[in-house]
């Protein structure tokens, strides 16, 4: 059996400290009762958290220097089954070495569902 899971989703706003990104709801990321899937809030903060931690440098193709996540802790607050997510990631923590993103993603009417906090370090 093949599967798309194909996810859409646009970086809104990148600044030095703040990462605002939006992914539409549709029906690939729903789960069997019909809401967004732990997943797909996750990748979506994870994903936003490290356009963050990104900043302005270029990644070699070797990868070296690519921000990796070796921490992530999510607290999943709300859920909805249609419209839009927003995500909001800023730094705690902004080092050479170790950064810490705090991403909050909120879905309509600005609703918190969830809080995700990821920590990132460069590729070697």
């Amino acid at each position: 059996m093949k599967y798309n899971w194909e996810i859409e989703f646009s970086i809104e706003e990148v600044n030095e400290q703040h990462v605002v990104s939006r992914m539409p709801v549709s029906s690939r990321m729903l789960n069997p009762f019909g809401t967004v899937h732990a997943g797909a809030i996750i990748w979506f903060a994870d994903v936003t958290a490290t356009v963050l931690a990104l900043g302005t440098e270029e990644i070699p193709i070797d990868g070296k220097g690519f921000p990796l996540a070796i921490n992530l802790n999510s607290s999943l607050l709300g859920n909805q089954r249609s419209g839009e997510l927003k995500a909001e990631a800023t730094f705690v923590h902004k080092g050479k070495q170790v950064m810490v993103v705090r991403t909050k993603v909120t879905g309509d009417n600005e609703k918190l569902l969830a809080e995700i906090t990821t920590t990132h370090i460069p590729a070697r």
